[in-house]
């Protein structure tokens, strides 16, 4: 099975061990062909709370862990 792998911004580290992502997805409207932007909220796993607000990181697919974290942290770009 392959993993998808998302990279997005930190946009809460507020609660313990989890961070919220917000990754934005462009593409042309098939009718009116503009080029759009939509953001979608992933709620990630991160063990060592080492993301803060702002940070870029990259997500991977996982197992669930909780009711809404599906996500898990590998890897944080400055």
């Amino acid at each position: 099975m392959v993993k998808r792998i998302l990279k997005g911004i930190v946009v809460s580290d507020k609660s313990d061990k989890t961070i919220v992502v917000e990754v934005s997805r462009r593409f042309v409207h098939p009718k009116y062909k503009k080029v759009m932007t939509t953001y979608k909220k992933y709620h990630a796993h991160d063990e060592k709370n080492k993301s803060k607000t702002g940070d870029v990181v990259s997500i991977i697919e996982s197992k669930p862990i909780s009711k809404l974290k599906r996500w898990i942290v590998v890897g944080g770009d400055k």
